[in-house]
């Protein structure tokens, strides 16, 4: 793995994109193809979850070992609801208003977020996926085939993108592993233009019983075991279930959200309150 494979794959893409019509290049403002942190390191920490002046780090690294399976594991331990989730949220983008225009997935992981909105008939704009664990963003490329989906290696808390540089913004499960979550949305906000649409999607946990208690069993002792023996990390799959455990509630993330400048916030929980979809419009 190295950044001129990575390069390699993108340059290839970007020719058949241009080869078919389906898109063009972003202009080198928006983005950065150049991994900021460097190549990733093996974790080596057994703790779940890091002191925060470690978190980034940390998450780095955690997500650069469990990259080669994290799409298998994201479907087989959620059944495959992530997938209706991710509908979801694209459905609360609102790019129908501006289908030309260019809208960034922070957080973007393998760029599952990123493709669903690309391929959304109608769409005929473009898409940047945004991580900063290079490891997720290349085990994502293969599925960028003709579509108009950049990746873009760089930290969600200072993106190098210009102001009011995107027309709308979605995170998939990212928001909860930022060091600093304010941080996180206010620069979320920065490269918004006014009036665009941001969605997050973040788990949850529900609050009505006997489902909660079923749910917590499953999430704290199956989950971890089964991602454990799968991903072959001992940590991930612990640091997920506690990180959920420790994030903010949907009210106060909604809470949050405003005052890192988005108004007319709104949420709602699905799949019995496993997740929670919240959307905002910048300022």
């Amino acid at each position: 793995m190295g950044t001129a494979s990575f390069g390699g794959k993108f340059q290839g893409r970007r020719a058949a994109l241009l080869a078919t019509g389906a898109g063009g290049t972003f202009p080198r403002l928006f983005y950065t193809r150049e991994p900021i942190y460097g190549m990733p390191q093996t974790s080596v920490r057994t703790s779940a979850l890091p002191a925060s002046e470690e978190k980034a780090a940390h998450v780095r690294r955690m997500f650069s070992s469990i990259a080669p399976r994290y799409d298998l594991l994201n479907h087989l331990l959620s059944l495959n609801i992530d997938r209706v989730w991710r509908r979801r949220a694209v459905d609360r983008l609102g790019w129908e208003s501006n289908p030309s225009g260019t809208y960034l997935d922070s957080c973007a992981g393998t760029l599952d977020l990123a493709v669903e909105l690309a391929r959304r008939p109608g769409f005929t704009g473009r898409v940047v996926g945004s991580d900063f664990t290079y490891a997720m963003l290349e085990h994502g490329t293969d599925k960028l085939a003709a579509i108009a989906v950049e990746p873009a290696c760089a930290d969600a808390m200072l993106l190098p993108f210009a102001d009011e540089a995107f027309d709308g913004a979605t995170v998939g499960f990212g928001v909860r592993n930022l060091a600093d979550l304010d941080v996180g949305l206010r620069e979320t906000a920065r490269v918004l233009k006014a009036g665009a649409r941001f969605v997050v999607l973040e788990f949850t946990t529900p609050g009505w019983q006997p489902f909660r208690g079923l749910y917590l069993f499953y999430f704290l002792r199956v989950l971890p075991a089964v991602g454990r023996l799968v991903s072959r990390h001992d940590s991930a799959y612990t640091y997920l279930p506690e990180s959920v455990r420790q994030f903010p509630e949907p009210l106060e993330l909604a809470a949050r959200m405003e005052r890192a400048g988005f108004a007319d916030v709104g949420w709602t929980t699905l799949s019995g309150g496993i997740a929670a979809l919240h959307w905002g419009t910048k300022r």
